[in-house]
């Protein structure tokens, strides 16, 4: 339910970046845009989609279970004003020294470049408090195991920067300033729409918001939620480093932010879909099983919980990462070339595409194991792997961009996942045991297998439909139609010969899902 419901948003999430592309294009506009909303993006990791959901939801259920439902709901209120004082700080800071922020960035940034960067900068800074009240909203809501209407939240975001978007771009406002002008607005009315949504559902379940502050910090509760954040912040400041590094290389390109911004936007799909989607339920049921008396039971179910997660993960994964791999330009073709987006933009965009995929399984497993960290009270642990990650990626990029230009800054971010997801399982099987049971890691070779030969068949289909013409110069002047043939045609094979594999090789996932949505049907028929 969580992945259809995450699907939905992530769909819009990519015709959002489809009327983008056409909008503003990579370049000038595009490249501003992109740079503006990194600030605010980076700071909601942080107080949005990391730390702060990760700390908030295991301590609301702990509550919850101690003192009942209102104390929960206490808690909540204390770390909404602590937000509002802390985010609302940030925010105030980033409106002041916008134009500092931007030449720090992005310094290959021509003048007026820059001006236009600074300007978005400053409209889009409140998205960062709005987005952090809906992350509190989020995690209310699914400690009591409602998962889907936050999973939707996002898509009205989705909704109303495509509507303004395509508005702008049907009136012929495209690669103008008030077409990114307007964009800008469009996403900071995007972001307090996803907070709204969230806001019947909590009314529903008896949540009422009040002010309450705590500045000596006497409540037990609230310390622990701030102090287990308070590692990630180190956290947040090395992979601000990377981002830093990444934005100052891309800078010097024309049109490399938005190539980069582009392909990993659509690394988004399955990483929401899967990755973010099973670390969500797996956080709830890990710091369930967490808050046992009995550590022998609650340890038992932390560990198959993150057992069946990556499971799921590499299932959906695997042949993902295989798909975006062998079917890159035609995808591209298909979103983004369309207006101001060229042909050369997508073939560099697939480039970065390809290379972004290689760590997609590794980028998605670690939103499943890192939170589980957190329900186990060790937010140290994820944080030592993020710096790790980090440095990795940086010394990468350092040493390559120079010779491979963004293609090292995207193959950088994938070295950073790996090393990222490698220090986590290793730190958990030394302190818990291992998760690869033999049976794990016959499953992993199984789906393996399976999305290679499921690639092979792609990668034929492509070269016996186009024939002689089959290249990436050749894939971009197919016609719009010509492409999405080839593209479902191919993916029916590829999709096919993956289950049957899997099928025939055991994997259990694939009965497991068939299962799933045989029960579901069940109950949509029943009275």
């Amino acid at each position: 339910m969580l992945s259809a419901a995450t699907l939905v948003s992530r769909v819009l999430g990519v015709a959002r970046e489809q009327v983008f592309a056409a909008l503003l294009g990579a370049g000038f506009y595009g490249d501003s845009f992109t740079m503006a909303f990194r600030l605010p993006n980076l700071l909601r990791d942080l107080f949005a989609e990391g730390a702060l959901s990760s700390a908030f939801q295991p301590a609301f259920i702990d509550q919850k279970k101690q003192g009942g439902i209102e104390a929960a709901y206490r808690l909540a209120n204390l770390v909404i004003c602590s937000l509002l004082l802390l985010v609302g700080g940030l925010v105030l800071a980033g409106l002041l020294w916008a134009p500092q922020l931007v030449a720090s960035w992005a310094p290959g940034y021509a003048a007026d470049k820059a001006a236009l960067t600074t300007l978005l900068t400053r409209i889009m800074m409140p998205f960062l408090l709005l987005v952090s009240l809906a992350a509190v909203a989020m995690g209310m809501l699914n400690a009591q195991q409602r998962f889907v209407a936050p999973a939707l939240a996002p898509a009205l975001f989705n909704v109303v920067t495509v509507t303004v978007g395509g508005g702008l771009w049907l009136f012929g406002a495209g690669q103008s300033q008030l077409a990114a002008v307007g964009w800008a607005v469009a996403t900071l009315l995007g972001g307090l729409l996803q907070l709204l949504v969230q806001v019947w559902p909590l009314w529903r379940s008896g949540y009422r918001f009040a002010l309450l502050f705590d500045f000596r910090l006497a409540d037990p509760a609230l310390r622990r939620v701030l102090w287990t954040m308070a590692p990630a912040t180190i956290g947040l400041m090395a992979t601000q480093v990377n981002i830093y590094v990444s934005s100052s290389f891309a800078s010097t390109e024309s049109g490399a932010v938005t190539w980069l911004q582009v392909a990993f936007r659509l690394m988004q799909l399955p990483i929401g879909m899967f990755g973010v989607a099973v670390g969500t339920v797996a956080l709830a049921r890990a710091a369930q099983s967490a808050s046992e008396t009995d550590l022998t039971v609650a340890m038992q179910g932390v560990r198959e919980t993150l057992r069946r997660g990556l499971l799921l993960v590499s299932f959906w994964t695997l042949p993902t990462a295989v798909v975006l791999w062998v079917l890159a330009t035609p995808i591209l073709r298909i979103i983004y070339q369309h207006g101001a987006f060229a042909a050369t933009d997508t073939l560099q965009a697939a480039e970065a595409l390809r290379l972004y995929a290689v760590g997609l399984l590794a980028y998605a497993a670690v939103k499943v194991v890192a939170p589980v960290f957190y329900a186990l009270k060790l937010p140290r642990v994820p944080v030592l792997a993020t710096i790790l990650a980090v440095l990795g990626s940086v010394l990468w990029c350092v040493l390559l961009h120079p010779v491979y230009q963004f293609r090292a800054l995207a193959l950088g971010t994938s070295l950073g996942a790996v090393i990222n997801l490698a220090v986590l399982l290793i730190s958990f099987s030394r302190r818990y045991g291992g998760l690869f049971t033999p049976t794990v890691v016959l499953s992993l070779a199984r789906m393996a297998a399976a999305s290679a030969c499921a690639g092979l068949a792609m990668w034929a289909m492509v070269g016996v439909w186009l024939g002689k013409n089959a290249t990436e110069l050749g894939i971009t002047a197919t016609s719009i139609w010509g492409c999405i043939l080839l593209l479902g045609v191919t993916l029916a094979i590829g999709g096919g010969t993956y289950v049957t594999l899997c099928l025939l090789m055991g994997v259990s996932e694939v009965r497991e899902v068939g299962e799933a949505l045989q029960r579901r049907l069940r109950r949509r028929k029943a009275p």
